[in-house]
């Protein structure tokens, strides 16, 4: 499951992913980002992990074509969680978008909350 936690400023996405994310998780971040590109402004997403085991087929393949189609989209993401696997994803996803990307352990969110919105 997505749950959206919060829109910061004008460009800001902050996300919690808890579960399996599934095709219907990704579609509900679509409508942010045209919103923030409609603003002729640039994405930054905080995206935390907590109990998140990853994606379900669909919801894996959705993430990806979104990823690709917005590649030069996102400023700044910064993925959040407490496991290796989540560590290695976000080294895994910086060759895919221009964003600076970064991985926080979860007792540092308020550290990584701050480095988006820098």
């Amino acid at each position: 499951m997505l749950q959206i936690i919060e829109l910061k400023d004008k460009n800001i996405i902050e996300t919690n992913a808890s579960g399996k994310l599934g095709k219907e998780d990704i579609e509900k971040i679509h409508p942010l980002i045209h919103a923030i590109l409609d603003r002729g402004m640039k994405v930054r997403w905080y995206f935390e992990m907590e109990n998140f085991t990853g994606w379900d087929l669909p919801g894996l393949w959705e993430d990806l074509k979104m990823d690709t189609a917005h590649a030069r989209d996102y400023e700044k993401i910064a993925m959040v969680g407490n496991k290796k696997w989540q560590e290695w994803i976000t080294q895994f996803m910086k060759p895919f978008t221009n964003a600076k990307i970064k991985y926080f352990d979860l007792e540092d969110k308020e550290t990584a909350k701050k480095w988006v919105e820098e």
